[in-house]
């Protein structure tokens, strides 16, 4: 299920913000077939996993993660667009904040996979802010979502391997 999740949101990502870099059309074609990928081999051909119904805490944590990003992102697109008039850094916000409301999902659900989507979306979204914030151009944060999708979507691809590696028990 978070494959499924991860491949759409990463897919959203490019096919959002493609348009905004050079060969737009590549990045969508590579972002589509990636996708198409993920669902039929990790999604619905993938091994079988295990599934652990989530603690109460977990689902607590998961929801608190999501509401706070949902109201984190627009608060803080008002104010970088508005106080601080620097729109194209907003999608490095968003980034940013999508990237750290997985952080605790690595505690919750056992899976320090988790751990390396948020660091890695963390460093894509950094990246970005200081050349939006340096070039106030809006390649820059076309550069940033694409680069954030095709993490999401390699995320997708290989964590639920990841998974299985480091929640595997040792002998």
């Amino acid at each position: 299920m978070g494959s499924a999740i991860g491949a759409i949101a990463g897919l959203a990502f490019v096919l959002i913000n493609a348009g905004n870099v050079p060969a737009p059309l590549l990045w969508c074609l590579v972002a589509s077939s990636g996708f198409i990928a993920i669902l039929w081999f990790v999604v619905l051909r993938g091994p079988e996993v295990a599934q652990v119904s989530p603690s109460r805490s977990a689902v607590r944590t998961y929801g608190i993660s999501v509401a706070v990003m949902v109201v984190a992102i627009p608060l803080g697109a008002s104010v970088i667009t508005n106080a601080l008039d620097r729109p194209n850094a907003v999608l490095a916000w968003v980034v940013f904040v999508v990237g750290v409301h997985f952080l605790p999902f690595a505690h919750e659900f056992h899976l320090p996979v988790f751990r390396w989507l948020s660091a890695s979306l963390v460093v894509v979204s950094l990246v970005g802010a200081v050349l939006a914030l340096s070039s106030d151009g809006a390649v820059a944060a076309g550069w940033t979502g694409v680069a954030a999708g095709f993490t999401l979507l390699l995320f997708s691809a290989v964590g639920p391997s990841l998974a299985r590696e480091t929640t595997a028990p040792s002998t």
